[in-house]
């Protein structure tokens, strides 16, 4: 089954309703990069007018893991998948609409491959980066993700 935008925004409102709650929404995907938006909305913004940095965090972090679904999908293979580790630098006040984009499609094939080749757990890390809609960064998340073939 390929994923599709419209498929990880319904797999969003049943799995992860407080990021579909918050506007995180998926717009573009294909094996190399994925792209979230956000809007700066009532619901997802901090005292200082501009939207709470976990919203942010969630629209990264969900660009990362729905590129790495699609390519644990397209290996056939049962590959669990978890984020160990996070870090996260804000350059600029998220207003507006904030659109979030992962490149690290060859990364993933790279560590899913030595994975299935080794039986070996891998970690990789992942980026992505939150520009508003005058293509001013305000953010860069990084997110590592452990990647392990199932036994059973």
């Amino acid at each position: 089954m390929k994923l599709t935008p419209k498929k990880l925004n319904t797999f969003t409102m049943f799995k992860l309703p407080s990021a579909y709650l918050c506007g995180v929404r998926t717009k573009f995907i294909n094996p190399e990069k994925c792209v979230v938006t956000v809007k700066h909305r009532w619901i997802n913004q901090n005292p200082f007018k501009s939207m709470f940095w976990a919203v942010q965090g969630m629209a990264a972090e969900f660009s990362t893991g729905a590129l790495m679904i699609s390519k644990i999908q397209a290996s056939g293979k049962k590959i669990s998948m978890l984020v160990t580790s996070n870090n996260a630098n804000f350059t600029k006040k998220a207003t507006g609409k904030i659109t979030f984009t992962c490149n690290d499609g060859a990364l993933i094939d790279e560590a899913l491959n030595k994975a299935i080749e080794t039986g070996e757990g891998q970690t990789l890390w992942m980026k992505s980066v939150g520009v508003n809609e005058a293509g001013g960064v305000v953010s860069t998340f990084n997110f590592e993700w452990s990647v392990k073939v199932k036994t059973k």
